[in-house]
């Protein structure tokens, strides 16, 4: 199975009785293995959860911590990136050059780097 057939078996299983907009996530770790997410959310919408968190959590229970490639499927117009603090999760465990395929369930997509999601991201460095 493709990322993109996993995030989007995933996303049936979102929670998201409030936005109605199910997202599904999937990584794969630099050992090959595939984890997934989606999105689940609450009632105190603070306290929810982005697909692209759950499939890292996911990768980090297994005990993995490095992505080779990330995948995002949802129901809009246009393929749709993770939002702001999903890509620091993401540059977290994944190399610049990582590849973030991002989709509709439609059929469009697109492909972009973890660089391009979030340039000048901040990380361990800036700590030193």
């Amino acid at each position: 199975m493709t990322l993109i057939q996993t995030a989007t078996a995933v996303r049936r299983n979102a929670h998201a009785p409030y936005s109605k907009f199910k997202v599904g996530a999937a990584v794969q770790a630099t050992s090959g293995t595939v984890y997934a997410g989606c999105n689940v959310e609450n009632v105190a919408y603070p306290e929810g959860t982005c697909a692209e968190a759950g499939a890292i959590a996911a990768m980090c229970a297994a005990g993995e911590y490095e992505i080779a490639e990330v995948a995002v499927i949802a129901d809009s117009p246009a393929p749709v990136p993770p939002c702001g603090g999903c890509r620091q999760k993401i540059a977290e465990f994944a190399n610049a050059a990582v590849p973030v395929t991002l989709a509709t369930t439609g059929g469009d997509s697109s492909v972009t780097s973890v660089s391009a999601l979030l340039p000048g991201a901040f990380d361990a460095s800036h700590m030193s």
